[in-house]
């Protein structure tokens, strides 16, 4: 992929050499002027603005007509710390997601998104706009992880907001595979930002994702930071796993029926030491795994609800035969 560099971007200094002429140029005569023994020091320091003879430096002579260069110097040392150095991390501020998610999703990580839409599409739209114009981001960084795991759930929540009344994001064209959403100068989808999530190799991204379906993992009411990310990961994955809604266990019969997105997602889960098992051993409620002991967990996998996640019931409702028409028509779009 090719990013927009900054002004710089990889340049070496000595491929632009009428840059390096043009910002010199102005500072000739100071330079000219001042003269350095071997061991650095100006000794004619009056060039500068300054006696000579002043033991502190710091009394301006009478004639300092080369003061006004002083700008230039500062200018062409700036420059030369910087060249060839790599783009600096442009944040998206996550502020205004972080008030999003407070108050528009409840404690049963549901959205309320009529209201969104009415009183804070405005917040949403600017948000969004940060992350289409984010730059130099390391994707397998803490940061870059951060920003896409932010980036997935705001612009999946602005679709929906957008198409909003909508009974499932699946009845919404072409909701994943389109590629419609600004991204650090890129146009993507959402199943590209999932796809560069994936090869962090963390197999916990997937308990933060949130597709807008009833099925989904919680959607975490604040945004994910770097300096936190961990927890915040580990926090998200316990909580998805100890939802009985989402992931069901009978330890005493060494069974589990687990979310639909454990076997989607099943090379990415098969990494972590002890493969899936391993996985939910280390997540699962620490009282389900203690009583599982060292019995062989049995696994299957439930039936995934497209519905939306609204705080209405309006998703409830939505069955596996709309869902077949809608999947049907989104792939011809």
């Amino acid at each position: 992929m090719k990013w927009i560099p900054h002004w710089a971007g990889n340049h070496d200094a000595r491929e632009s050499p009428r840059l390096w002429k043009a910002v010199l140029a102005p500072a000739k005569p100071l330079l000219s002027k001042s003269k350095v023994v071997a061991r650095g020091r100006i000794t004619h320091t009056e060039s500068l603005g300054f006696r000579r003879n002043d033991p502190a430096g710091l009394t301006p002579a009478p004639n300092a007509t080369h003061v006004k260069f002083l700008p230039y110097i500062c200018l062409v040392v700036s420059l030369l710390a910087t060249a060839g150095a790599k783009p600096s991390l442009t944040q998206a501020d996550h502020k205004d997601w972080d008030s999003i998610l407070k108050d528009f999703v409840n404690t049963e990580s549901r959205v309320d998104y009529s209201r969104l839409k009415s009183e804070a599409a405005g917040r949403l739209v600017r948000y969004t706009g940060q992350l289409a114009a984010a730059e130099g981001l390391d994707w397998k960084s803490p940061e870059g992880k951060a920003f896409l795991i932010n980036a997935y759930n705001a612009l999946t929540i602005r679709w929906v907001v957008e198409n909003y009344p909508a009974t499932s994001i699946m009845a919404t064209p072409n909701p994943f595979r389109k590629k419609r959403h600004r991204l650090a100068g890129e146009t993507v989808s959402l199943d590209e930002i999932e796809e560069r999530l994936k090869k962090s190799g963390d197999a916990r991204i997937h308990a933060a994702l949130v597709c807008a379906a009833l099925s989904c993992p919680p959607l975490r009411r604040e945004a994910y930071v770097a300096a936190r990310l961990d927890d915040q990961l580990d926090s998200n994955t316990r909580q998805w796993l100890a939802n009985s809604y989402l992931n069901e266990f009978d330890p005493q019969g060494g069974t589990a029926e687990l979310s639909a997105i454990f076997d989607w997602n099943e090379k990415d889960f098969s990494s972590f030491a002890g493969g899936l098992e391993g996985f939910v051993r280390e997540y699962a409620p620490r009282d389900k795994v203690e009583l599982l002991g060292d019995r062989r967990l049995s696994i299957s996998f439930k039936k995934y609800r497209w519905g939306l996640n609204d705080q209405s019931p309006i998703g409830e409702d939505y069955s596996g035969f709309r869902l077949a028409l809608d999947w049907l028509k989104n792939w011809f779009r």
